[in-house]
């Protein structure tokens, strides 16, 4: 059974550009474009994976991120943010609120690929 990655992103080029490259790779890809109904999504479709803007309308990836933390039903969810916010400060914000990963964007697909499949096969 295909993995399941939630994304959840607010800018459409990207969303449409991650979920085509994941889908492409056999994962079957959802997706939310707030903060909110990704949280939702989160809780309700158990996904195998979670990939986290930050800068997103609504509340942040940072509240997200926190806040699944906070839940028991998705404490142990693997969360890679990615995002444009590149510096050590963010990264740094990011992991602390419990991310897994932190890439940058723009991201190298092999890259982005690889940092996936390693946090699916620890999870």
């Amino acid at each position: 059974m295909a993995k399941r990655i939630l994304l959840i992103e607010d800018d459409p080029s990207v969303l449409r550009a991650i979920s085509y490259m994941l889908e492409k790779e056999g994962y079957d890809v959802l997706t939310a474009m707030n903060g909110l109904v990704g949280l939702r999504k989160a809780k309700e479709e158990n996904p195998d994976l979670l990939i986290l803007d930050v800068m997103l309308p609504g509340i942040d990836g940072f509240e997200v991120c926190h806040r699944l933390r906070a839940e028991s039903q998705t404490a142990q969810l693997p969360i890679l943010m990615l995002s444009a916010k590149g510096q050590a400060a963010d990264r740094s914000t990011g992991l602390q609120v419990g991310a897994d990963e932190y890439l940058t964007k723009p991201v190298e697909r092999s890259v982005l690929l690889s940092k996936i499949e390693a946090l699916l096969a620890a999870k």
